[in-house]
């Protein structure tokens, strides 16, 4: 909830998100509600602000899949978001720490200028943005994403949001991809 001046007077007002998870055994679920199998060990954009605009806060969450020692399963080996001029990673093999802008810190761990606060909540790491963007990683094969409902429509990447199913494998140059595979690799 947030609390705003309606008419003068204060109101809370409920406040609404998507969600959108990522494993590594393959599937992704998107912020529309789409879920599909997604195989590789690429770097993959989960999602980012389509145009850049000044009046939007500048972001993007990308994971890193690699093949599992000795197995032919992947699993996300590392997970990166950005914000604004604020770089957090979370690498699976250095659980319990962060680099944050290349620097690397323990729990918990503020950067500077208030725009991401990292928690540990349970066994995973919890990173939140100033504009309530909530990521949570649990140091193996999960990714959960929280999108505020105010960025629903702006953003683009394998979760996408906009309401519409048609174009959840549309990549950022907005041509058709042929298939899910080709949109993991735009």
């Amino acid at each position: 909830e947030r609390c705003e001046m309606v008419d003068g007077q204060p109101e809370c007002i409920q406040e609404t998100f998507s969600t959108c998870w990522f494993t590594g055994r393959p599937h992704c679920h998107s912020f529309d509600g789409e879920t599909f199998n997604f195989m590789g060990t690429c770097a993959y954009t989960l999602t980012t602000i389509c145009n850049p605009d000044p009046t939007l806060p500048a972001f993007s969450v990308e994971v890193k899949k690699e093949e599992k020692e000795n197995s032919k399963v992947s699993s996300i080996s590392s997970i990166t978001i950005h914000v604004d001029n604020v770089t957090v990673t979370a690498v699976q093999s250095k659980n319990g720490m962060v680099r944050v802008s290349k620097n690397p810190h323990n729990f918990p761990h503020v950067p500077s200028h208030g725009k991401v606060c990292i928690h540990q909540k349970g066994k995973s790491i919890l990173i939140q943005s100033y504009f309530k963007l909530k990521v949570l990683y649990n140091w193996d094969d999960r990714v959960v994403i929280k999108l505020p409902a105010a960025l629903s429509g702006k953003v683009c990447g394998m979760c996408r949001k906009n309401r519409d199913l048609r174009d959840d494998a549309l990549p950022p140059d907005g041509k058709q991809a042929w298939d899910i595979v080709e949109f993991g690799w735009s």
